[in-house]
Parts: structure tokens; C-alpha cells; sequence
């Protein structure tokens, strides 16, 4: 076997959120999808649309390209009560309970952004990885820490809807 890079290893953690995404929504029911723990806590529809959301809208900011979201017309297919560029950053309960959705939706446009996110993390050079892509932060954010920090937010999600399953399987 060969040298592991980096974008070897981004690229394993993008995939291990796409797995994760497509075990959590194997065989859920809308009611399964929408079903929130306590009566408010995220569903799993939300969870899984927001980290998709989050990832196909950074990936698609520091790649320069319009997000799968648009350019493949997922908001008309899912169409929800929501703005275009909404990702579910600062929902409210009423916001997060808008989004429902069936899962094969839900695992169509997450294929989707994976796609598009391992192709364009599968053409990155060591020398890509370490441009600056937010100078607001101190030290600046790199390509890479950014694309850590969508992997890191993602699996926590991902995460969080497991749970929400497991709960689910309880009942």
C-alpha cells in the first residue's frame, strides 16, 4: 500500500459520515424520521438534512461552485417552508419541525453532496490544503481545518440521529 495523504484521510472521514447516514435512515418510517425525543429534541429528518446542508454549502463556498442544493434542484424536490440557503443554523422549534422529509430523499441528496464533496477532495493537493479560506478567525482557517470541521460537525449529527434510532427501537 502506498503513502496515505491527506485527502486520503478526508476522504475516509466524508465517506464514514455517508455510511453512517445511509445505516441511520435504512428502513425508517415518516413517522420514525420526524419523531423528536422529549417532544423537542432534532429528528432525525432535521439532523440528517441539516448536515447535509452544512456540508454541501462549505464544501460548495471553498470549491468556488454552486451548491448540489440548487444546482440539482434538491430545494424544489424537497421544497420546504424554508429559504433557498437555509441550512438550519439557529432553527427554532417551529423551523426544525418543518423539516420532514422521506428517506429516500433524504439519502438521494446526501449521496448527492458526497459525490460532489469526494470528487472535489479527491482533486486536492497537499499545497490546496493549506490555503486560507477564513481570515476572521485567529489563526486563519485552511482548506483543511475546514474540511476537518465539516467532518467533525457532521459525524456529530450523525451521531445524534443514531441515538434518535436507537431510542426509536425501543418503543
Amino acid at each position: 500500500m502506498g503513502e496515505v495523504t491527506a485527502t486520503d484521510v478526508l476522504l475516509d472521514g466524508f465517506q464514514r459520515i455517508s455510511q453512517s447516514v445511509e445505516r441511520v435512515l435504512d428502513g425508517l418510517t415518516p413517522e420514525h424520521l420526524t419523531h423528536r425525543v422529549g417532544g423537542t429534541a432534532n429528528p432525525i429528518a432535521w439532523l440528517v438534512w441539516h448536515l447535509t446542508r452544512v456540508q454541501d454549502d462549505h464544501v460548495g463556498d471553498v470549491a468556488g461552485t454552486e451548491q448540489v442544493w440548487t444546482a440539482d434542484h434538491w430545494a424544489k424536490r424537497f421544497a420546504l417552508p424554508l429559504p433557498t440557503d437555509d441550512t438550519g443554523y439557529g432553527h427554532d422549534s417551529d423551523q426544525v419541525a418543518a423539516v420532514t422529509a422521506p428517506a429516500d430523499l433524504l439519502l438521494d441528496y446526501h449521496r448527492a453532496v458526497h459525490d460532489r464533496t469526494a470528487a472535489y477532495v479527491r482533486a486536492l493537493s497537499a499545497e490546496d490544503l493549506t490555503r486560507v479560506v477564513d481570515e476572521s478567525w485567529d489563526p486563519p482557517v485552511t482548506l483543511a481545518v475546514r474540511l476537518l470541521s465539516v467532518i467533525e460537525d457532521d459525524l456529530q449529527h450523525v451521531g445524534q440521529a443514531a441515538f434518535v434510532r436507537g431510542v426509536l427501537s425501543g418503543k
